[in-house]
Formats: structure tokens, sequence, C-alpha cells
């Protein structure tokens, strides 16, 4: 049998050009190469997932590839990555700064990454302060962290600072499109605007999500099965529960919201969902604005329709009274109760003339 790799590990971007969604850093990074201008000590921070460690290890292999060397030469050697969370101690940082002393066999620099180096004790980043001020010529530090808050102001003064972006929905659609037509797997652009926003702008956790999704639906992605699997309500449901408000329709409505429960969706997630929709049928309403919806083409023609048949005063209203609710929501004893209490409030918006 032969071994499955990850698409996360399999897609791994190999090259600045292959980094999804972090355009500004890898230009900055590409740029101080070229002109010999790249600090010694460099900070990596940003949310889990979004290509730290990725960007470091390009970064460490193109330092010492810029120089003319044999091309078959491999630099790996010079690359040395250390997990702080597991060499958090005084002793190891002590005896990384005996290691840094020694320059390189082949190449110009010696490159040190070290992953989640918030995880440092204060005894250990302490010791790291004369060596990270004061580097060896021939090294160079990339630290990562998904805390910069935990780290000491002292070491945070001694780096050249980096902040990752979370990945956005367009990006992260984007590639797992890519992904899903090279390996051939049927899919509908919907199914992988749910995954993407499962995975909240870090593109490691969409890259997981999406390996579940081809094994549970054989390799077929549809909206219907993703949703139900990833337990999250898609577009299409928004836009059905919207018309039935628009159309008054109180008992289709207290319906299909117990029908959403029986299918085990999280009522809070409903109403937090019906706001977002709200939201995006009033960014529907100008073309300028189009530019701030992150769904596909197909979806966001159907806001346009839609927002056709909503005044901007019920949605407004709407809008008013779904944050009411969400406020609401923690302390209500009955929550089902107060959601179809908004939920009809919301259907009734004409009748009361607003």
């Amino acid at each position: 049998m032969e071994t499955y790799i990850v698409s996360a590990l399999k897609y791994r971007p190999q090259t600045f050009e292959e980094v999804v969604g972090q355009k500004s850093i890898t230009q900055t990074l590409e740029n101080a190469i070229k002109k010999n201008q790249l600090a010694q000590a460099l900070l990596f921070c940003g949310p889990r997932g979004v290509g730290k460690t990725s960007c470091a290890r390009i970064l460490a292999k193109k330092i010492n590839s810029q120089e003319k060397y044999d091309s078959n030469e491999d630099f790996a050697f010079n690359i040395f990555e250390l997990d702080a969370a597991s060499n958090n101690s005084v002793d190891d940082i002590r005896s990384l700064n005996e290691q840094v002393r020694i320059p390189p066999q082949v190449g110009t620099h010696k490159i040190y990454i070290i992953d989640e180096v918030h995880m440092l004790s204060l005894g250990a980043f302490n010791a790291f302060l004369k060596t990270l001020e004061e580097p060896p010529r021939h090294v160079i530090f990339i630290l990562a962290t998904t805390e910069k808050q935990k780290i000491i102001p002292t070491i945070l003064s001694r780096c050249q600072i980096y902040d990752f972006k979370r990945i956005s929905l367009k990006d992260c659609r984007a590639h797992l499109k890519k992904i899903a037509e090279d390996q051939k797997i049927e899919f509908e652009e919907e199914a992988l605007d749910l995954i993407a926003q499962k995975a909240d702008g870090a593109l490691r956790d969409a890259l997981s999500i999406y390996d579940r999704m081809v094994s549970f639906t054989d390799r077929s992605l549809t909206v219907k099965s993703v949703s139900e699997n990833l337990n999250i309500l898609d577009h299409e449901t928004f836009l059905y529960i919207t018309s039935l408000i628009l159309n008054h329709d109180i008992p289709s409505l207290l319906l299909a919201f117990d029908g959403l429960l029986q299918k085990g969706f999280d009522e809070l997630q409903f109403i937090t969902g019906l706001g977002t929709h709200f939201r995006n049928l009033m960014v529907s309403k100008e073309n300028k604005t189009l530019p701030l919806l992150e769904v596909s083409e197909g979806i966001k023609e159907k806001f346009k329709e839609q927002t056709l048949r909503a005044p901007l005063p019920l949605l407004l209203n709407a809008i008013d009274l779904n944050s009411k609710c969400e406020l609401d929501y923690r302390n209500a004893k009955n929550k089902r109760l107060l959601i179809e209490l908004c939920l009809m409030q919301m259907s009734s918006l004409h009748f009361g003339g607003k």
C-alpha cells in the first residue's frame, strides 16, 4: 500500500511564488535578499497555518543559494530547526549560543529557525538576548510565533518583525480549487467556500478539512454533503430563510428553523449566520461595495437578486433585531423561543410600517 501524504505536506510551498496570501511579505524578503539588506534576526508572527514556517524554510534555502557555488550543492546542513516548545530551557539556549559561534563549512550563512519561540522560559529569553543583539556575521535567526504578545519587549526590539495575515476566503478557495483540479476531484465551488469559511483564515486547517471531505464524499465535494459533515449552514439556507421573512410566511419560517435544529445545527450559529447574510444583502445594494463579498460569482448574483426585494430600512431593522437576539442568547433560559420570537419580529417588519 502506497504511503498517503496529506495535502498540507504534499502542497507545501517550495518557493515564495507558491506561498498563498502573503505577497507583501514574500516580496519584501525577496528584495532584501537581492539587495543584501536582510536583518540577522527576523520574527515571523501571525495566526496558525498561514505560512510562517514555510516562508522561514524557503528564505533559509535562498540565503545561501544566492551565492555562486556548484548548482548541485545542498545547503540543507546549514539550516537548523529548533522547536522552542520542547527546547525551552536555559541550558538549551546556552547550547545554541555555543553552536552559533562555529562558522559554516560551505556557504556564507548558518540559519537557525526557532518555531513557537514564545514558549521559551524567561531565563531562556534572557540567555538569548546577547546573542540575538550581536550575532556572529555568519548567523541569521528566524523566529516564528503565533503569540507575539508573550515575547518579552527586549527580544522584540532586537528583531525585524513580519506580521503574517489570515488567508482571505478568496485566496483560500482559489488554492483549494487548484488542488482539487490537480487531483481530479469533482467539486462545487460553494462547497470549497464552506471549507474555506470553516478554516477561518488558516490554510493548513483548510487543507486538513479538504482531505477529510474528499474521503467522506468519495471524491465528490457537494454543498449538501460538506455542510452536513462540517455542521455549518450554507448561503442557500439563509437565502431561503430570508425569502420566507420577506414573504411574511411565519409558519413556514418556524418549520424551516425546526428542520435545521432537527439536523443538529447550532442555534447560535444560525442567528450569527443570519446576521452576516443581512450584512451581505446590504453590501450587495451598491456595485462599488460588491468586492466586500467573499463569495463565488453564482452566490453573488443571488444576493443581488434578493436585495432588490429587501428595502434598506427593513435590512437595518432586521440586523438590529438579530444583534439584540445574539446579545440576549447567553442569558436566555429558553433559547429556542428567543430565536423564534426574533424570526417572527423580522417577518412582521413590513406590517409594522418600518
